[in-house]
């Protein structure tokens, strides 16, 4: 056969098998629909643009499985031939004129299906294909669920939306870089399938480009791999951190800096982290620009830095003037992800917002309060003032609002002086008026909160002591049940003991109480070991471990002291005295610092109600804090002058009289 024709043979088989391997590959995929799945919809990373700042994009509709060829089979050869003019090159009139057409019509599409049915009418350009799927991810974003969910249909069903995504594969290796990652993130945001051949360009040109992305790219980029699946993000990931590594070294400002310790995440190596931080801690002359944009980047990779974090709370706090809210939010919220706290920012944050109460609003006062809350702080100033600001107006609080606020002052059990009754008494008047309205648990809640303020409303009380209230919470699944009992407990025992003075006699019904006891943790042995060591074989002392009261409050330990007055006085008349009369209780409760408001010896709402009872209950409540166990010398001290206060004064008193002489 002649050579000719044995190549021509070649290149018909070659050309054969090309194209049964497409039509094999390109074959109708059977896809789930989404008709009937809920898209959920997840909030994005902050992306960092070089000319508008922060920019935030919106949040994201999760996709079901879907591959973008629907039997439609192209063409290689054309593909092969299909040219893409140079950035620069001058394009003729004409195409310039459809190119400015399509992008001002582009304009007025509202929804996915006006942009593929304009697509239909003009082929978009490679740089255009981005804007189009810019747009279509717009549209929808701000629609409602169900609207969305049919818009989304309707897309998946459109004949160019295959077309379109095999133009974006072909296109994207010319793609400009930020067109390129700006396409990957619209097309997870639209649902493109993550198995999908179009997909998997987008992510090999994106590898084979990392080098050339700037900071913007690279953030765009780390947006994707938070809402890509492992097996798809792993190597995209461990490549971004090699060269956020290897650029580290040129970069000059703090917000490049900022930028690229974004990109890592929390689950970037510790070593990566460490660099990150030398290289943060020698551009501190920079912070005073953007603290509190350095903070909320350390809480985004989780990364707790104590020094990075007290130059960023020290600049906070000399530049706190002016400050809008939202700053001051962020700052504290980064401060309860990374476990961080700075006594003296918090307080100048409080002072200042107690100073200038009138320019914020109510809305954003309680979420201020609300964050203190969850950071353990008691704002002392600002929960004065903000209380005189309600007992001015307490009619002003939704019940939204009246239940932050009871949550946040019976929790922080906050000293108002003077004020403390009058604000109890509105927060109690405001809370009668929406008792018609409320659920069960939102009148458990409240009266909880109430009870712990040392208040007890009648008409809530009565309403949530109703049967037909108290069947509800044994309705509510095994999740909520222990919260239930627990808050319920705490107002039966308030009821008992506290003895309020209401209409009637109210109390919790034992049906409605659990019957299991809580469980008994250990002792601390630190505690155990400090008292038994301070006592020895003193036989009118009694030590008990572990010792439940009222079958919810546990005491570590009792230690039970004859009093010797009495002792020597029930001898001379021969009368017996009762034990709660002849002796004295001592209640050690060992007390974490959490129970406490941060920077203070202040107990928080539980424990300040746990010790209240105690005392009615004839106990002598002591707490025991970490501190005061961590010097076994300094324990025995302090348990030596708990137990035996008189013996402890006069051996203190023989040792300054030493010192004097």
């Amino acid at each position: 056969m002649p050579i000719w024709g044995t190549e021509a043979l070649m290149r018909w088989a070659l050309r054969f098998c090309s194209r049964s391997f497409l039509w094999q590959q390109r074959l109708p995929v059977k896809r789930s629909s989404i008709k009937n799945k809920f898209l959920s919809c997840q909030q994005l990373g902050h992306i960092w643009d070089t000319r508008r700042g922060q920019l935030c994009l919106p949040e994201s509709v999760v996709s079901s499985v879907r591959f973008y060829s629907r039997g439609v089979i192209y063409d290689d050869e054309l593909e092969e031939k299909e040219s893409f003019a140079p950035a620069g090159a001058s394009l003729p009139a004409e195409s310039q004129s459809k190119k400015y057409l399509f992008d001002d019509q582009l304009q007025h599409c509202c929804t996915p299906s006006d942009v593929l049915d304009l697509t239909c009418k003009y082929a978009p350009s490679t740089g255009q294909v981005s804007n189009c799927l810019n747009h279509m991810w717009s549209s929808i974003k701000k629609m409602s669920d169900e609207q969305r969910r049919c818009e989304l249909q309707l897309m998946f069903e459109h004949p160019a939306f295959d077309k379109l995504l095999h133009k974006a594969m072909t296109s994207a290796q010319h793609m400009h870089n930020d067109n390129l990652v700006y396409s990957l993130l619209y097309m997870i945001k639209l649902g493109v399938a993550q198995e999908s051949r179009v997909f998997h360009t987008f992510i090999r040109i994106c590898q084979e480009k990392l080098n050339d992305f700037d900071e913007k790219c690279l953030s765009v980029l780390a947006s994707c791999l938070e809402h890509m699946e492992a097996n798809q993000s792993d190597e995209l990931k461990h490549g971004i951190r090699l060269v956020v590594e290897a650029r580290l070294p040129d970069i000059k400002t703090v917000l490049a800096l900022q930028t690229m310790m974004r990109l890592m995440g929390k689950d970037a190596p510790i070593e990566l982290k460490r660099k990150l931080e030398r290289k943060a801690l020698s551009m501190t002359d920079q912070f005073s620009l953007d603290p509190h944009y350095m903070m909320s980047t350390m809480a985004t990779m989780g990364f707790y830095s104590k020094p990075l974090l007290d130059i960023c709370s020290s600049n906070i706090t000399e530049n706190l003037l002016g400050i809008p809210f939202n700053r001051l939010l962020t700052v504290l919220q980064s401060c309860k992800e990374l476990h961080y706290r700075d006594l003296n920012m918090f307080n100048s944050i409080s002072d200042y917002i107690a100073s200038t109460l009138d320019i914020w609003t109510r809305k954003q006062l309680l979420l201020i309060l609300s964050v203190f809350e969850k950071l353990v702080f008691c704002p002392t100033a600002l929960m004065s003032a903000f209380a005189e600001k309600v007992i001015s107006n307490p009619d002003v609080l939704t019940l939204k609002d009246l239940q932050c606020v009871l949550k946040v002052y019976s929790s922080l059990n906050c000293d108002l002086q003077h004020h403390q009754q009058q604000f109890v008494d509105c927060l109690s008047n405001v809370l009668d008026s929406y008792v018609p309205k409320m659920s069960a648990f939102e009148l458990l809640k409240s009266a909880y909160y109430l009870c712990l303020l040392g208040r007890f409303p009648s008409a809530p009380l009565e309403k949530l002591l109703q049967s037909s209230m108290l069947e509800q919470f044994n309705s509510t699944g095994s999740k909520f049940q222990h919260s239930h009992d627990r808050l319920l407990r705490t107002v039966d025992l308030c009821l008992r003991l506290d003895w309020p003075h209401l209409p009637r006699t109210l109390t919790v019904p034992s049906s409605a109480l659990a019957d299991a006891a809580p469980s008994s943790p250990s002792v601390n042995p630190w505690l155990l070991q400090g008292l038994q060591t301070v006592l020895g074989d003193q036989a009118d002392e009694m030590l008990q471990e572990s010792v439940l009261v009222e079958n919810f409050y546990l005491i570590d330990a009792v230690i039970t002291k004859q009093l010797p007055k009495q002792t020597e006085a029930s001898s001379c008349t021969g009368e017996e005295l009762f034990p709660a009369e002849s002796s004295q209780r001592i209640a050690v409760i060992y007390a974490p610092p959490s129970n406490f408001g941060y920077g203070t010896s202040n107990p928080r709402g539980p424990l300040a109600v746990k010790i209240r009872h105690l005392k009615i209950l004839g106990y002598t409540p002591v707490l025991v804090t970490k501190q005061e166990l961590q010097s076994e010398e300094k324990q025995t001290d302090f348990f030596r002058g708990l137990i035996f206060p008189e013996q402890h004064r006069s051996e203190t008193e023989g040792k300054l009289e030493k010192l004097g002489s």
